[in-house]
């Protein structure tokens, strides 16, 4: 995987769910650097989102 790419898609990213009050914490980044290199599958990204949604 390209870092400086990857940098640059979740800084866009972090921006982009700013505009609508939604931060990225580290975990998020950590799930979507797995999912893009193909560690985790959509679904598992997903399963990870919903847990952490409980726990708050």
């Amino acid at each position: 995987m390209d870092e400086k790419k990857f940098k640059f898609d979740v800084d866009n990213l972090k921006t982009d769910f700013a505009i609508e009050n939604m931060p990225l914490s580290d975990i998020d980044i950590n799930n979507l650097k797995a999912y893009s290199d193909n560690k985790i599958t959509i679904n598992e990204m997903i399963e990870q989102l919903k847990e952490g949604e409980i726990k708050l």
